[in-house]
């Protein structure tokens, strides 16, 4: 959506951030998928991008969950890079100073990279040998790269024989409305994004992680990252 620049209106604060991620499952089950993970596809993401304009971004005060009354700004931009969702828009600013003074203190060049930080922290006091750490985290980034790879392999692989066994995805009426919020706590700091869908097209819901073929985006929220279900979301003020 092309909005208008106006200089200085005092009620509209830009933003920026990424709302999840297509083809990786999620961290953590999020509402309404009945305990199960969910992975988003980018077929479904693609041709959902339209639906995620013009919607409001909410928040609940304790920033752990959806608050479709309580919206705090618009998403004007929406579009996929890499295998992130990113999108943009703007904070009714002097409506809710203080979801602005929020985002502000929660910088992602420092909070979306939590586990890095707070190695860093361990080894400027001495805690970890630098050199040892570093190799060890590497290692660790390879090992989950190939986990994931493999995952994803075999999530095609079964979704190639469902078809030539001639079963089609699951349609639940409208389908399901699925927020990326999350009961669970106690994860990494900051900031993140949660997405709600609804007329979710699933697959197979007896896997254990939902394949979402079809969704439309209905909103997005604020929260905090540990109660989001998927843990590389963030949200920063743009200049």
């Amino acid at each position: 959506m092309a909005m208008p620049e106006v200089v200085g209106h005092p009620n509209r604060t830009a933003f920026q951030g990424v709302l999840t991620t297509v083809d990786v499952p999620s961290q953590r089950a999020p509402s309404g998928a009945k305990g199960h993970l969910v992975m988003l596809t980018r077929r479904a993401a693609e041709a959902a991008l339209p639906s995620l304009l013009g919607m409001a971004l909410d928040y609940s005060p304790a920033l752990d969950r959806h608050d479709v009354r309580c919206k705090v700004g618009v998403i004007t931009r929406a579009e996929i890079v890499g295998r992130n969702i990113e999108l943009g828009g703007h904070l009714f600013a002097r409506d809710f100073p203080e979801i602005v003074e929020e985002i502000a203190k929660s910088r992602p060049g420092s909070d979306h990279r939590p586990i890095d930080s707070f190695r860093a922290r361990l080894v400027h006091a001495g805690v970890i040998h630098a050199a040892v750490e570093l190799g060890s985290w590497r290692e660790g980034q390879r090992l989950r790269a190939s986990l994931r790879a493999a995952a994803e392999r075999i999530l095609s692989l079964t979704a190639v024989m469902r078809r030539k066994s001639g079963s089609t995805p699951e349609h639940c009426g409208e389908g399901p409305t699925i927020r990326a919020e999350t009961c669970m706590a106690a994860g990494p700091g900051g900031l993140g994004l949660s997405y709600e869908v609804t007329g979710v097209e699933i697959a197979d819901m007896r896997a254990r992680v939902w394949t979402l073929s079809k969704v439309t985006f209905t909103g997005a929220a604020i929260l905090r990252r540990d109660k989001a279900a998927y843990q590389n979301t963030w949200i920063e003020l743009s200049n």
